[in-house]
């Protein structure tokens, strides 16, 4: 079974997006990336319930030489081969290795205390500088297909008030070329593209520092070729308009 990737886990973690069908009906069946999506949205917990915190001292550092340690001791772990069939003199001897794999929940474990440790202290370290809190969103569409577009393909689309566009998309038809995300002003119909969306289903993508979004209030997603033109295909898969 393929995971989900783990940068879709943070951002559902983090509340950034919303699940899907496609991903409720992976983490149903899933109990991998359901373990993980709980102890990631455990690490953003114990960082917003310390949001009211400030001039924390520095970690000790012998939670860093614990953490060191542990992570090493984990990975000097005896690794394990699946084991077949065995004789009745393997099954007697018990000093007889079944399997040559670290087990997973030592590695989960130990990731998950770091993760908890990083996290905590990443917090403190944010609140200590007076760093202000996760950007506001201030416009926001949801995507829909468009044209012969398939209709279970959708996004949405977001604009932070760091000047970016987070994008998020499900369901896309394959292209045999990419995926470019662009601006257009429905108006006269003008556009400009901001980035590529790339193989994964959420991107980052930097605005335009002067971009008129009451204008070009429009998100386009289109299947592009790679045959070096840099105008828009006219192949749109999704579209959704700004609002906020």
């Amino acid at each position: 079974m393929q995971h989900l990737e783990h940068g879709r886990l943070i951002f559902l973690a983090l509340g950034e997006s919303e699940a899907d069908d496609a991903d409720r009906t992976h983490l149903d069946a899933c109990p991998h990336c359901r373990a993980e999506l709980t102890g990631l949205r455990e690490v953003a917990g114990l960082g917003r319930s310390t949001q009211s915190l400030r001039d924390l001292p520095d970690p000790p550092e012998h939670l860093w030489q614990g953490i060191t340690a542990e992570i090493r001791a984990a990975e000097q772990l005896p690794t394990l081969t699946t084991a077949g069939p065995q004789s009745a003199d393997q099954r007697d001897d018990p000093v007889t290795p079944r399997s040559r794999r670290p087990r997973r929940w030592v590695r989960y474990a130990v990731t998950a205390v770091a993760a908890a440790a990083v996290g905590i202290a990443g917090t403190a370290a944010v609140l200590r500088e007076g760093t202000s809190p996760p950007p506001p969103v201030t416009a926001s569409a949801q995507l829909a297909a468009y044209g012969s577009t398939p209709p279970q393909a959708r996004g949405d689309a977001r604009v932070l008030g760091t000047g970016e566009l987070h994008l998020h998309v499900a369901n896309l038809p394959p292209v045999s070329g990419y995926y470019e995300v662009w601006l257009i002003n429905p108006q006269n119909m003008e556009m400009f593209s901001i980035g590529v969306l790339g193989g994964g289903s959420d991107v980052l993508l930097p605005l335009p520092p002067n971009v008129d979004l009451g204008q070009y209030s429009v998100v386009d997603v289109s299947a592009e070729q790679f045959d070096n033109n840099t105008a828009h295909s006219g192949d749109s898969l999704l579209r959704g308009s700004l609002t906020g």
